[in-house]
């Protein structure tokens, strides 16, 4: 009897234990869905373009809804040449690549979007990704739009910036950048002389964007007043363009420049400061004190430091993620993890000696002009030292990559936690930042050139004019998919 009763009491504390382990799980699970949410307000998460999010994904995850648009997007540049001839490059990258999906931004529940087919921005909701309203603009909206304070700001093809309420799609004011509404033929388009080619960036209560993609007319760099799109301050410049997402850090403007080199800027007073040495590209990001942009013409990007034009480092890749301790390096077949601190110190070592090979370079040359053998061998010989110790130094670079991976997602990278997110065929898929290995995958319509992450869900835009939502089952929305959008055009928003 006695030994019943132990046994009954044992199974009941089995069953207990059971339950509190079960309890503690679900407390566990309702923790973490009530950590609070990280927004995506805007291209890439911030105007540094850096594509990292706190947030932290709940793997494996499950398709919650998918949103067709009814025209895919039309680019505004098809792609490089395939070959620079002259200077025998081949297998061009593609340097003007800012509108190849409709990228996405999210905040508060919605997701918003420009489109550079049917010239609208859209709200989808977040949960079940229905349409909430549509804004149409007179011209393609090539690039995301940029959440902030509750407002909407996007630019156009038609020479606009428009301001709008990001729940209601209601206009509260637009903006000309340029000097007139003069409409031309350009890129399959009517578009104005002075199309808005560049993203809206916002950064306290100051609105920047910029008009004209041709020189010879002038292409118009602009601060507007957040509030009122009042221009504070405007610079003309007639040499470069402006195509590709803007980058603001606490007092510099980094406007890219198509093909060409970006342009920095003052932010107060937008005062011109320099054009930063490199190969060119629209994609850029901001860390620290340094610009990191490319891909050139050749899949390089460069690493130029703040107050200089001259590049620090080059990388052999098309996309880059920045933290503290790590740099990862996105190329078309591999990923790859750099101690970055290591990395950037010897960069600065060999670049420093680089300077100085220069200059003996330099002397050594006067010293053959003048005949002077005892001078010529004694900076041959410095020459030599020299070269063995940049060589050392780039032995050591080479010994920073933590490590390297096959990667068969080679068009996005973004990072959410300590979860990398990348963009391929087909397919999006999720790798540990600690050793780049692969940990979920799921299927997409197209090639997956956008990623975002807002609230547990990510979202995955391609160039077939899909947008994928996926996060943990339990945020799947009574099963629903989105409707595709109407392709009948409703009348615009009202204009005041």
């Amino acid at each position: 009897m006695t030994r019943t009763l132990r046994s009954d009491l044992t199974r009941c504390g089995w069953r207990r234990a059971r339950k509190l382990v079960a309890l503690a799980a679900w407390l566990a699970a309702a923790a973490s869905l009530a950590l609070p949410a990280a927004d995506w307000p805007t291209y890439r998460a911030d105007a540094a373009r850096s594509g990292v999010s706190p947030e932290r994904l709940a793997l494996p995850l499950a398709p919650l809804w998918t949103f067709k648009s009814p025209h895919a997007p039309q680019p505004a540049w098809s792609g490089e040449a395939k070959a620079d001839l002259y200077n025998k490059v081949y297998d061009l990258s593609h340097r003007q690549a800012f509108d190849r999906c409709f990228d996405v931004v999210a905040a508060d529940g919605r997701v918003w979007f420009g489109s550079s087919a049917d010239d609208q921005v859209r709200c989808l909701d977040a949960t079940s990704g229905e349409q909430r309203w549509s804004f149409f603009a007179e011209g393609p909206v090539r690039l995301a739009p940029a959440w902030d304070q509750g407002r909407l700001y996007a630019g156009s093809d038609d020479g606009l910036v428009y301001c709008l309420t990001a729940n209601e799609g209601e206009l509260i004011w637009k903006t000309r950048l340029g000097p007139r509404d003069y409409r031309i033929p350009g890129n399959r388009r009517v578009i104005s002389a002075w199309p808005v080619r560049t993203s809206v960036v916002v950064r306290d209560g100051v609105a920047y964007a910029c008009g004209g993609m041709f020189p010879s007319e002038g292409v118009y760099v602009c601060a507007l007043e957040a509030k009122t799109g009042v221009i504070k301050w405007q610079t003309v410049q007639r040499d470069l363009p402006a195509q590709g997402y803007l980058l603001a850090s606490a007092d510099r403007l980094y406007v890219p420049a198509g093909r060409d080199n970006p342009v920095v800027f003052e932010r107060a007073t937008g005062k011109r400061l320099r054009v930063v040495e490199g190969a060119g590209g629209t994609y850029a990001l901001l860390t620290g004190d340094g610009l990191v942009f490319g891909p050139g013409k050749s899949g390089q990007l460069g690493l130029v430091p703040g107050e200089t034009s001259d590049q620090l480092a080059t990388f052999q890749g098309n996309h880059m993620i920045v933290t503290p301790g790590v740099s990862y390096l996105h190329s078309e077949t591999e990923l790859s993890a750099l101690n970055r601190a290591r990395y950037i110190e010897l960069a600065r070592q060999k670049s420093a000696l680089a300077t100085r090979r220069a200059d003996l370079n330099k002397r050594l040359k006067q010293a053959e002009k003048n005949r002077d053998e005892t001078d010529r061998a004694k900076l041959k010989d410095e020459f030599v030292k020299l070269g063995e110790e940049m060589d050392r130094l780039a032995r050591e670079m080479g010994e920073c990559v933590l490590w390297k991976r096959p990667c068969a997602q080679p068009y996005c990278l973004i990072l959410a936690g300590e979860t990398l997110l990348a963009g391929g065929r087909s397919e999006v898929a999720a790798l540990s930042g600690t050793d780049g290995k692969p940990v979920w995958q799921g299927a997409v319509t197209g090639r997956a050139f956008g990623l975002a992450v807002a609230a547990g869900r990510l979202f995955v835009s391609t160039d077939s004019g899909t947008i994928h939502c996926f996060g943990a089952p339990a945020q799947r929305s009574q099963g629903r998919v989105a409707p595709p959008a109407s392709s009948v055009p409703t009348p615009p928003a009202t204009v005041n």
